[in-house]
């Protein structure tokens, strides 16, 4: 919004922050994710930015991972993503302009115990922006992925002090991450001077997943 563009969020309880139209959508639903993109269409115009934020996670070890709980964090976060990219994708071809970004996660290059579902999911986002900047690199259409590490949030925020120092020991820049941070990653790839980067992994994760 502060680059001047028109901003449409989605989420399943159809809420948003102030100056952003709110839609519900399921992405776990072809159908709800096209009338969703068809609400914001009729309202802003065409897509041309696709950030694909969705995530759950279901932890388990994966001797005790159910295939529920696999299936569903790889439907929301792949499959989510996925159904998003090919609803919008078609205008972005006819305009010849395209911004994909896909929100992954240091734990999707890293890989983290327990997160057998999330990190397969996070880290197969990787092949499809590459994919997708394959196919469609040649139409003007970028898909990057940025991969955020640990973020403070007020989930971080209520981890026992004992934990939150684990966490941080492994961290190079000794600190939690800022949502702002990765937003204005994320802005700045989907912009103009980012237009000749496709198919690459941007961390924001204080040097945590180096090399990976």
């Amino acid at each position: 919004m502060r680059r001047g563009d028109k901003v449409a969020v989605t989420s399943r309880n159809g809420e948003a922050p102030e100056g952003a139209l709110a839609v519900a959508a399921d992405v776990t639903s072809a159908e709800s994710i096209d009338a969703a993109v068809t609400e914001v269409e009729e309202k802003l115009g065409p897509v041309t930015v696709l950030v694909a934020n969705a995530g759950i996670t279901k932890d388990n070890l994966l001797m005790r991972m159910s295939q529920e709980e696999f299936d569903s964090v790889v439907d929301t976060n792949l499959g989510g993503s996925y159904r998003a990219v090919r609803r919008v994708v078609t205008g972005m071809i006819k305009a010849r302009f395209g911004r994909i970004v896909f929100i992954s996660s240091v734990s999707g290059l890293y890989g983290v115990a327990g997160q057998a579902n999330y990190s397969s999911s996070k880290a197969a986002l990787v092949g499809l922006a590459r994919s997708i900047t394959r196919e469609l690199g040649g139409r003007g259409i970028t898909a990057n992925v940025v991969a955020p590490g640990y973020i403070r949030t007020d989930m971080t925020d209520a981890l026992p002090e004992k934990q939150q120092k684990e966490y941080l020991s492994v961290i190079p820049a000794k600190r939690f991450g800022l949502a702002e941070e990765v937003a204005k990653v994320v802005r700045w790839t989907a912009s103009d001077e980012a237009a000749y980067i496709s198919g690459a992994v941007l961390p924001v994760d204080g040097g945590l997943g180096m090399g990976h």
